[in-house]
């Protein structure tokens, strides 16, 4: 697999997008598990996952009516 920006080989995948990332580009990004409801709401997180640095994970959920169907 080779980096998704420089072609060099990869040392990963980016845990939210699936880019292959070398040691050069990457960098770190929790990524949340789980949420919980409770209030205030809690979350389980893995910090320090591997992030591509391209991909923009969203900070909210996003609505998808389109799977209703």
């Amino acid at each position: 697999m080779l980096c998704a920006q420089c072609d060099d080989s990869a040392r990963g995948t980016c845990r939210f997008c699936g880019r292959g990332v070398c040691a050069t580009h990457h960098s770190n990004l929790p990524f949340v598990v789980t949420l919980f409801g409770v209030q205030p709401p809690q979350a389980i997180v893995v910090g320090g996952t591997l992030w591509c640095g391209v991909c923009r994970p969203q900070p909210e959920p996003i609505a998808m009516p389109e799977l209703n169907r």
